[in-house]
């Protein structure tokens, strides 16, 4: 079974969720000031250094106004 960091699907939502923060114009200071987390927080997952998990990924998402189902569906 191949490890959930380094699967092809976890990786494009990484990629959607950079690009959805990108095109909102948040840094990624902005975003973990959003979720109380330090900066590096944001830089990891977005790395793949670091696994998400469901209620990160929620508040990452509510952070950015995104509707977390969207990023489900790269996961199928």
């Amino acid at each position: 079974m191949i490890k959930t960091i380094t699967a092809e699907k976890y990786l494009g939502l990484l990629s959607w969720l950079k690009a959805e923060r990108e095109a909102k114009g948040v840094s990624m200071r902005q975003l973990a000031a959003k979720i109380n987390q330090p900066h590096s927080f944001i830089n990891k997952i977005e790395s793949g250094e670091r696994r998400l998990d469901v209620y990160e990924y929620v508040q990452y998402c509510a952070a950015l106004k995104i509707d977390p189902s969207q990023g489900l569906h790269l996961l199928k």
